[in-house]
């Protein structure tokens, strides 16, 4: 039997290319590894609307992280549970970022708003809380500035998708709890997890996965944190990972 049971996989820096297409190489070796036994996964910060595409197209039926945990799947369609940003918190960091003049967005469970389309509804109808907020800002001080008077609140998540911003979550609610909430479901333990990604908001379930991987793109945390890094996304790291992992029987991988 082999060691590992689950592999959960990033998106954007990950799984996709800079054309955020899935590679045939990519799609071979993650079908090859479901074909093993393997419940491969996606853990994202996207929303589940525009991951639907991919997991249509590599035709998953296994469970979900989406939103950075705020969302967790059983199966596509199938919501498991959901964790939410109140109201007056969404106004705090709005405020926030347009007193730093910086550009924002944030997730509800159906829309995606930015700060060039931004919404009077604040207080959203049932159905349609808030998921999640992100604030982008290219000036490294400010950046910093705005990540130390939102951790002293003790009520946000802090991660990131790139250097230039920070993804706010729910305290306590990350791509590592909702892949521990999968585990639960499947009677999985994080040991038997391999995980992989590429930014900060992939730093908590690299850390709990029993193999955590870094891409060759990550970022500098990320691999100092990871067990092993594996190949770019340019150079289809995941494959690779696939390979020397967890169908280690297969032929050898070779870049295409």
């Amino acid at each position: 039997m082999a060691k590992y049971k689950l592999l959960a996989l990033d998106m954007d820096g990950t799984v996709l290319n800079r054309n955020h297409e899935i590679s045939e190489e990519t799609f071979k070796w993650i079908h090859r590894a479901i074909q093993s036994g393997i419940v491969v996964m996606f853990a994202t910060g996207r929303e589940v609307q525009s991951i639907n595409p991919y997991v249509e197209q590599l035709g998953l039926e296994s469970p979900l992280v989406s939103v950075n945990g705020s969302e967790v799947w059983s199966a596509p369609g199938s919501l498991l549970v959901r964790h939410t940003l109140k109201d007056d918190w969404i106004k705090e960091l709005q405020v926030l970022a347009e007193e730093k003049e910086c550009r924002y967005w944030a997730y509800t469970v159906n829309h995606v708003y930015t700060s060039m389309d931004w919404t009077d509804q604040l207080e959203r109808p049932e159905g349609d809380p808030w998921l999640k907020f992100g604030i982008h800002c290219d000036d490294p001080i400010c950046l910093q500035e705005m990540h130390e008077i939102l951790a002293a609140t003790g009520r946000y998540e802090l991660t990131n998708s790139s250097p230039r911003n920070i993804e706010i979550n729910p305290h306590g609610i990350n791509k590592a709890s909702g892949i521990r909430e999968i585990c639960q479901l499947l009677d999985i333990q994080m040991d038997e997890v391999v995980a992989c990604g590429d930014s900060l908001n992939d730093l908590e379930m690299i850390r709990a996965a029993g193999l955590g991987i870094a891409m060759g793109n990550a970022q500098e945390a990320v691999k100092m944190t990871a067990n092993a890094v594996t190949a770019t996304n340019e150079e289809n790291g995941v494959a690779q990972l696939i390979q020397t992992y967890l169908v280690k029987e297969l032929p050898s991988f070779k870049h295409s």
